[in-house]
């Protein structure tokens, strides 16, 4: 998961991809709306590097609408920030994992106005009434 390009380029399209993550997250990850996964990643080029997917649109595809017919595996909820130097833009959004309330850190690389790479990781949110402290309230 630490591999890949590590340079941000593309520095004057930072506010373009910042945008086009932000409706990435809100259309595909949030609205469920999967068909327009092509609008926003190149599918063929899409490389994955959460090691319990592989590479390309269909991987991506199958793990956001994986589930059973109540409830996505992975049902993103709420777009909390979105950060962006260039090709590198990150989204910091909550939602469930496996029906456990989770924050999702997702790192993006954009390519020709695409999502072409993708890093995360998912922490369990705890309940309220174990939080240590009040600040960053969800």
């Amino acid at each position: 998961m630490v591999d890949g390009p590590v340079q941000a380029t593309d520095l004057a399209l930072t506010e373009q991809n910042r945008a086009l993550v932000r409706d990435f997250v809100e259309t595909v990850l949030i609205a469920g709306r999967f068909e327009q996964l092509g609008d926003f990643v190149d599918e063929e080029a899409y490389v994955e590097h959460n090691p319990r997917l592989t590479d390309g649109g269909a991987s991506l595809r199958s793990a956001l609408a994986a589930g059973d017919n109540t409830q996505r595996h992975i049902h993103y909820q709420r777009l909390h920030r979105v950060l962006a130097q260039g090709s590198f833009v990150l989204s910091v959004s909550e939602g469930t994992l496996g029906g456990n309330h989770s924050a999702f850190y997702d790192l993006f690389r954009i390519a020709d106005g695409k999502v072409v790479e993708h890093w995360d990781t998912t922490e369990k949110v705890v309940p309220q009434s174990e939080w240590k402290n009040d600040n960053g309230k969800f």
